[in-house]
């Protein structure tokens, strides 16, 4: 049995603190961070190693980007892909000694406007996205798990407005559209629905909201997928909505899920 946690940390150096915290506190076998901003030299692994955490695969660059898993497991580092050949530290994977493998993702927010002939970021993100789909329908994934930031809600309940969202990036159509059919090509099993199947469930707030707590306007952006082949072992899902309060804390709170493989 493991327990996988996924967390975009936007600046893993500025917030060392706050892993070190969820690390102490959590104790999840296997953390994946996205949006690290920071070449892997420069990643606080030392404070992660002292904890307990002595494997680390990642991909970083300079101010943008980047992930990173940090395991209590041993892992070997299974390769990563540039989707959307955009150049970016957005995908690691790594094979852990029971064979399964982890892919950290972190898809593109897209840029304010939802329309690709004006907002070149829009169209780069939904090119991301329609490329994990081909990934997975030419190669099924096995005994794989893909957890990140994918910077969309897909369903009705993982926004606080349906209605209000439907022209707000990260829940337009066309961006669901291509999530769900990324996940079906692949076989994905959504874990955190399969765990949590009703009620609003978010793991992003603006920073813009005075009162993020009080406005309630979250997003479900930060997922946990299992290959159809383990899905059955996925359990115990949770989205740690506290950390959004912690001093200095990132947009997103970890979201975690055990494994009994």
């Amino acid at each position: 049995m493991f327990t996988i946690a996924t967390w975009n940390i936007n600046s893993v150096r500025l917030r060392e603190g706050l892993v070190a915290r969820f690390l102490r506190e959590e104790s999840p076998d296997i953390l994946c961070l996205q949006e690290c901003k920071s070449p892997v030299d420069k990643i606080p692994l030392t404070a992660f190693r002292d904890l307990g955490y002595t494997h680390v695969v990642a991909r970083g660059q300079k101010g943008y980007n980047g992930v990173a898993i940090l395991s209590r497991l041993p892992l070997e580092d299974a390769g990563d892909r540039d989707y959307a050949r955009l150049g970016h530290a957005r995908h690691v994977s790594a094979r852990l000694e029971n064979g399964v493998v982890i892919h950290n993702m972190y898809v593109p927010a897209g840029g304010d406007v939802p329309d690709r002939t004006v907002n070149e970021k829009f169209g780069q993100k939904l090119d991301f996205v329609a490329e994990m789909r081909d990934v997975f329908h030419a190669d099924r994934p096995q005994k794989s798990i893909l957890v990140g930031d994918l910077n969309i809600a897909p369903h009705e309940e993982d926004v606080w407005s349906h209605k209000q969202m439907l022209k707000i990036i990260s829940h337009t159509p066309v961006e669901v559209d291509h999530l769900l059919a990324a996940q079906d090509a692949g076989g994905w099993v959504d874990v955190t629905r399969q765990d949590i199947p009703s009620g609003l469930l978010y793991s992003w707030w603006s920073y813009r909201a005075k009162d993020w707590a009080a406005a309630d306007k979250g997003r479900r952006l930060d997922h946990i997928w299992a290959s159809a082949d383990i899905a059955y072992a996925a359990h115990a899902s949770r989205i740690l909505r506290p950390c959004r309060g912690w001093e200095q804390p990132s947009d997103h709170v970890p979201v975690l899920a055990s494994f009994d493989l």
